[in-house]
C-alpha cells in the first residue's frame, strides 16, 4: 500500500512538472521573437506603396540649409535651418486614411553649417531676407507716460517687441522695467545715459554697456544680449566690445521717426512703403505710436508678416 501510494505521488509530481513546462523557452537561448517581428513589421511598411510615396516624394518639399553670413552692405545676417521630410513619422499620420495627404507631411529641421552665434563681431541690421518676420525696436530713454498704452496694445494684438532700455531711465522706473519684462517682451541695453558712443573711448563704451546690464539684471533677474547704441550711433570697438561681452549690436531697416510727431498715416506709409521681409522697425514710447501702433500692426499682419522680438527674428526656425 505505501508502495503504491509513493508510486501515485511520483506520477502526479511528474504530470505537474509537465504541465508547468514551457517547451519553446531555453533560458540559454536567446528570444528573437520581439526583434523578428519588428523586422516583419518594418519589411511589410517599407513595401506598402503609401511609404515608397512618400519616400519618392520627399525630395520635392526638402529644402537646404542657408549659412548666416557677414554681408558687404547688411553685415551679420542669420542662416536658414533647412528642411526635409520626416518618412517615418509622416507614414505614421496618413497610415489610417491609406492615402497620400500633403498637410500631414511631418518635417525635421537641418541646422545651417554655419550659424549665427559663430559669426565675428558685425553690426545688425535685419533678419533673414526671405524670412517673413518682421521686429519692433522700441528705443526707451523718455517717454514713460505712453509705455502702458504701448503695452496694451502689443497685448491685445499678442505681439511681443523688444524694448531697449537706458540704464539710467531703468533706475528710475524699476516698475515699467518690470511690466514690460512680466508681458513676455524682450529687454535689450540702451548704454547708460544715451552718449554718442562712437566718441566714447574703450573704457568708457564698456562703462555704458555693463553698468546698463547690471542694472536691468537687478530689476528682472536677466543680463541683456541685445545692445542698441543711441542714436545709431558706434563704431567698430563698440560693437567688437559688445561681441566680447556676448552681445549683438542692432540697428534698424525701417525707422517710424515717431520723434517727429507724425500724423498716423504719414507714420504708417513710411512704415508700409519701406517694410520687407526680416525688417527691424524702430520707433519710441511716443503719442504717434500710441496712435498708430494697433493700425500698423494690422497693416503688417495683412501683408503676411509675423511680428517677433529680435531674438525670434535672428534664429534660424524655419516657419513650417
Amino acid at each position: 500500500m505505501y508502495r503504491y501510494r509513493k508510486i501515485v505521488q511520483l506520477c502526479v509530481f511528474i504530470l505537474i512538472v509537465l504541465l508547468a513546462f514551457d517547451i519553446d523557452y531555453n533560458p540559454f537561448v536567446k528570444n528573437d521573437v520581439g526583434k523578428l517581428s519588428h523586422q516583419v513589421v518594418h519589411v511589410t511598411k517599407t513595401k506598402d506603396p503609401l511609404y515608397q510615396e512618400i519616400k519618392q516624394k520627399k525630395s520635392k518639399y526638402s529644402k537646404e540649409p542657408q549659412n548666416a553670413t557677414v554681408d558687404k552692405i547688411w553685415k551679420k545676417t542669420p542662416g536658414r535651418n533647412g528642411v526635409e521630410v520626416d518618412v517615418e513619422e509622416s507614414y505614421k499620420q496618413m497610415k489610417k486614411e491609406g492615402n497620400f495627404d500633403e498637410s500631414k507631411l511631418v518635417y525635421k529641421q537641418i541646422p545651417p553649417k554655419v550659424q549665427f552665434r559663430e559669426l565675428p563681431a558685425s553690426p545688425v541690421y535685419r533678419g533673414h531676407p526671405e524670412k517673413e518676420m518682421v521686429a519692433f525696436l522700441i528705443n526707451v530713454s523718455w517717454g514713460e507716460e505712453h509705455i502702458p498704452e504701448i503695452l496694451d496694445t502689443l497685448n491685445e494684438h499678442n505681439v511681443k517687441a523688444t524694448f531697449f532700455i537706458e540704464g539710467e531711465w531703468a533706475k528710475k522706473n524699476a516698475d515699467l522695467v518690470k511690466m514690460i519684462n512680466e508681458q513676455g517682451h524682450l529687454i535689450g541695453n540702451h548704454a547708460y545715459n544715451h552718449p554718442d558712443m562712437a566718441r566714447l573711448s574703450n573704457q568708457e563704451i564698456i562703462q555704458q554697456i555693463t553698468q546698463t546690464n547690471t542694472i536691468i539684471e537687478a530689476i528682472i533677474d536677466k543680463t541683456p544680449r541685445w545692445f542698441a547704441p543711441p542714436s545709431g550711433s558706434f563704431k567698430n570697438n563698440v560693437v567688437k566690445t559688445a561681441h566680447n561681452l556676448k552681445m549683438e549690436t542692432i540697428l534698424w531697416t525701417v525707422d517710424t521717426i515717431d520723434w517727429k510727431n507724425p500724423s498716423v498715416s504719414v507714420m504708417m506709409n513710411r512704415v508700409m512703403t519701406d517694410i520687407h521681409p526680416g525688417a527691424t522697425i524702430l520707433m519710441h514710447p511716443t503719442s504717434s505710436v500710441v496712435e498708430g501702433l494697433s493700425p500698423l500692426i494690422k497693416d503688417i499682419k495683412k501683408k503676411g508678416y509675423k511680428i517677433g522680438t529680435i531674438e525670434q527674428l535672428l534664429n534660424e526656425e524655419r516657419e513650417i
